[in-house]
């Protein structure tokens, strides 16, 4: 069997088990995610020998890397939280967003339905995995998951554990799918098989979200760079601002929502920057930054164009002095990703002209963009976050895992 004939039998599954998945009532939904969650929990010895297995080929990965690989009995218990948390949350099947009644006594509805099959493309992170397919079974999608070979052995022993507890509580067989293969032809295959998979969402690297984008046949829902910015405006609170510019950096620089550029107001860059630099280089942070920053702290290395567009992942920072509100906004518009960026200020004028001038997914007052993130915002988990502006933007919950379709309900009515 050639490789596109296998993934078609993956793929045909998965969307042979969409009626049935569809139809499943809450009480079924939310008691296999119960036992998913158990499962993970009874297969932990099971999970990190795994995952010692991906951990001990790792070699030449970043540090940033091995962290987002790296299993713990911690991470474990976090996985399977998020799974006890979407079972409680409503289900948004068959939830009806409105109802009117139109001259002609037509009673139209709009009803929130699944939107059929996803194929979850995702890279190092063997939590997508608990939280792609807890997401997906709640919501009524059937879900193919394709990880990255650096965590073929964590994600296989993750999604077989899932799956078998799934389907001991009664979920129909192939509502959980788990490409085994680290063929990338695997993945040229499935995005070109719009006959059976409804929407593509790959999480990773701007390389893999490209050439997803470019090849795929199904609508993709993006997730790009996180090129997250914090502006410390004039009136902000010093310490308020040390404490969220180190969290936003240090606390786990490896993820899409970590700060990657720092903006300072020039009316007190000349008090902050030294307090701020000391925090984050004694935490091992590497500061890069333009001309007017490296004058007041000179251990900053010279910022390049480069550095305002770079997603770090690590350790390392660009930090750049503005002169007011408008050109920290137009910095972010201009060389931001529409992710998740923050303004630290007391001034609620600033705070509202930064909310509505910032075009990104998450804009934030006065926190850190560390909270960017499904587990976060209340919705148990995330099946990513989009960077798209159609159907989805930021944390993917259950509600963007839905389309909707009209009820229509008559007593005999013809159009004349």
């Amino acid at each position: 069997m050639g490789m596109r004939d296998e993934m078609l039998g993956l793929a045909r599954r998965a969307r042979q088990a969409r009626p049935g998945l569809a139809t499943l009532s809450r009480s079924v939904k939310d008691k296999a995610l119960i036992a998913m969650a158990d499962a993970l929990v009874a297969g932990r010895g099971v999970l990190l020998a795994a995952n010692k297995r991906d951990l001990d080929a790792a070699r030449g990965l970043s540090s940033a890397m091995v962290d987002r690989l790296t299993l713990t009995d911690a991470r474990i218990e976090s996985m399977a939280e998020g799974l006890r948390q979407v079972a409680v949350l409503p289900d948004p099947v068959g939830e009806m967003e409105r109802v009117w009644v139109r001259p002609n006594g037509l009673r139209i509805g709009k009803m929130r339905v699944p939107i059929g099959v996803v194929l979850v493309i995702y890279e190092s992170r063997p939590n997508v995995t608990a939280d792609a397919a807890g997401l997906c079974l709640k919501s009524g999608n059937p879900c193919i998951l394709r990880g990255g070979s650096e965590s073929i052995h964590t994600n296989s022993a993750i999604a077989g554990v899932l799956t078998r507890a799934a389907a001991a509580a009664g979920v129909p067989e192939g509502a959980i799918q788990f490409v085994e293969t680290t063929d990338r032809e695997a993945v040229g295959a499935l995005v070109e098989l719009e006959d059976c998979i409804d929407v593509v969402i790959p999480r990773g690297g701007k390389g893999l979200v490209k050439a997803i984008a470019e090849r795929s046949r199904i609508p993709v829902i993006k997730h790009l760079d996180g090129v997250c910015h914090t502006f410390v405006d004039a009136s902000a609170d010093r310490e308020m601002a040390l404490a969220i510019c180190h969290n936003a950096k240090v606390q786990r620089p490896g993820v899409c929502n970590a700060m990657e550029t720092l903006l300072v107001h020039a009316e007190i860059a000349e008090s902050f920057l030294p307090a701020v630099a000391a925090d984050l280089e004694a935490a091992g942070v590497e500061l890069r930054g333009c001309e007017r920053s490296r004058e007041i702290v000179s251990s900053m290395k010279a910022a390049t164009e480069d550095d305002w567009y770079a997603e770090y992942l690590d350790l390392i920072l660009a930090v750049r002095v503005v002169d007011g509100l408008e050109e920290a906004i137009d910095h972010i518009n201009r060389y931001g990703s529409a992710h998740s960026d923050a303004i630290v200020t007391e001034d609620y004028s600033a705070a509202m002209r930064f909310l509505e001038g910032v075009d990104s997914a998450v804009v934030y007052v006065n926190a850190s963009t560390r909270f960017t993130d499904g587990f976060e915002f209340g919705f148990g988990a995330e099946i990513g976050i989009s960077t798209n502006r159609l159907h989805a933007r930021g944390p993917m919950g259950l509600f963007e895992l839905t389309t909707y379709k009209y009820v229509v309900f008559g007593s005999g009515q013809v159009r004349g």
